[in-house]
């Protein structure tokens, strides 16, 4: 199974890596935290390791550790704006078995 971004999300990051000049994607994984186990952790990519894994979405890249790809293999990524001041990316994870009732963490 693959990691996607959708379209909003491949267009978001493509304009965000834009702006800040450098870079060669979008680097998701995910770490021990919050109440129910895990949490997503989002940065740009400079470079990639012999332990990522490489996925491509609409012509931008989203590297995702070994590690990190047992707990979200599956996971599809949106960006999403809610009102004038909420915006931020979505996950979609099918692996997810319960969530924190805030949404920030996640167990599978």
């Amino acid at each position: 199974m693959a990691v996607t971004l959708t379209e909003n999300a491949a267009r978001h990051t493509a304009t965000m890596l834009e702006k800040r000049g450098h870079g060669i994607g979008l680097r998701l994984g995910t770490k021990k935290s919050g109440c129910t186990g895990f949490a997503y952790v989002v940065d740009y990519a400079d470079e990639s390791t012999p332990d990522d894994v490489v996925f491509e979405s609409f012509g931008v890249k989203l590297i995702v550790d070994n590690t990190s790809l047992q707990q979200i293999e599956g996971l599809e990524v949106d960006y999403v704006k809610n009102g004038a001041l909420n915006q931020g990316f979505e996950f979609r994870n099918p692996n997810v078995k319960e969530m924190c009732g805030c949404g920030e963490s996640f167990s599978v």
